[in-house]
């Protein structure tokens, strides 16, 4: 047998061993009805005795460790096939388990609801933020897209889509952010290719590069204010997105240059590559997974930078949207436009990762990601 046969081999024989043992031993669902015995009794005894108010934090922690042991105990029962849609399962979970906890804790009156809402209301303010229109501000999150064939056909493509933008925060921050990730990312990956294959260049451009990648990008905003002719426009927060993505992804790239393992390089001369090919087939392969480990944080510090940026100066944007609902005093929206960053967090985030397995399609089935597979 060969050794990547064994290896997969092994993986199953893992794999069963962790999550399908249970099966073969009928104590591991005694001790999980124990835990949850043990989750339910200290519930009670905790709205018995009253001691939920003072005690709520400590309370939580406790939850969570229970929680975590039951969730553990109950991997042991479920099947090895079904190993991955339990492990999603308590992903969705976990979170729904946070907010019932919310809505509960808010609701006993706990925490002020007047300062942190209950889910409920802060869904109730999303939908209001999604179909609703503000005529003092003339925007809305996603603004009147039914309205954008009749504005490009009286306003032309470049006119008709910045009126858009004025109206629509959701549309005004991703355009920011692809903008300045998209300027950002391409000569960061550039530059760190050249510095991971030259020594040379590494050590001249290391030490700059690392000096200007510590400085708070948010303070480089009023730098390119000045740099740029209209100081509130677009320019100034879309630069700021691209050198925050750029220092990212070029020590990123660097990094996966430099640590290619020395045998991928031999077997790529043994098989006469060299220059172009070199890197097509070798080098930029090689390096993909680092690199897109650095596109994805560069994207969602894209993200906070473009937020934060919003908060300062803009009339448009997500970070925009909150902040303005916060100065007015109203938390409920103000929930919402949070909400609103972390679906834009994620949706960016699971983007990046479907392009990720189409550029590197020997990396969907981690088991055959071993070359020796």
């Amino acid at each position: 047998m060969s050794s990547g046969g064994q290896r997969n081999r092994t993986r199953e024989e893992d794999g069963k061993a962790h999550t399908g043992a249970g099966l073969m031993s009928p104590a591991a669902g005694t001790v999980l009805l124990r835990w949850v015995a043990l989750f339910v009794l200290f519930n009670g005894a905790m709205t018995v005795l009253r001691l939920w108010e003072p005690l709520w934090w400590a309370a939580a922690l406790v939850n969570f460790v229970l929680l975590v042991r039951i969730a553990e105990q109950g991997a042991l029962l479920v099947p090895a096939r079904f190993a991955r849609t339990y492990e999603r399962s308590l992903a969705v979970a976990f979170p729904l388990v946070l907010l019932a906890g919310w809505q509960l804790v808010v609701g006993a009156e706990i925490l002020s609801p007047t300062w942190f809402p209950p889910p409920t209301r802060i869904v109730r303010a999303l939908w209001e933020l999604a179909t609703g229109f503000d005529e003092f501000t003339g925007t809305s999150l996603f603004g009147r897209p039914w309205e954008i064939p009749a504005r490009l056909a009286e306003d032309g493509l470049k006119d008709g889509a910045a009126a858009f933008t004025a109206e629509s925060h959701l549309f005004a921050t991703l355009m920011r952010v692809f903008a300045g990730f998209a300027i950002g990312a391409v000569p960061g990956v550039l530059l760190g290719m050249v510095m991971g294959v030259s020594r040379t260049v590494r050590a001249m451009v290391d030490a700059t590069l690392s000096a200007f990648y510590v400085l708070p990008k948010i303070a480089i905003f009023p730098i390119m204010m000045l740099v740029f002719p209209n100081p509130f426009g677009e320019g100034p927060k879309i630069a700021v997105v691209a050198i925050s993505a750029f220092f990212l992804v070029a020590i990123n790239t660097m990094v996966g240059v430099r640590d290619i393992e020395p045998v991928y390089l031999e077997a790529g001369r043994n098989y006469g590559a060299t220059g172009r090919r070199m890197f097509r087939h070798v080098i930029i392969p090689a390096a993909l997974p680092v690199i897109f480990g650095g596109l994805r944080i560069a994207l969602g510090t894209a993200l906070i930078v473009i937020i934060a940026i919003e908060f300062v100066r803009s009339r448009t944007g997500v970070g925009y949207l909150t902040f303005y609902y916060w100065e007015i005093l109203s938390p409920d929206k103000m929930y919402a436009g949070l909400v609103v960053v972390m679906i834009l967090g994620v949706g960016l985030t699971t983007g990046l990762k479907a392009l990720e397995r189409v550029v590197m399609p020997w990396r969907r089935d981690p088991g055959r990601s071993d070359p020796g597979g």
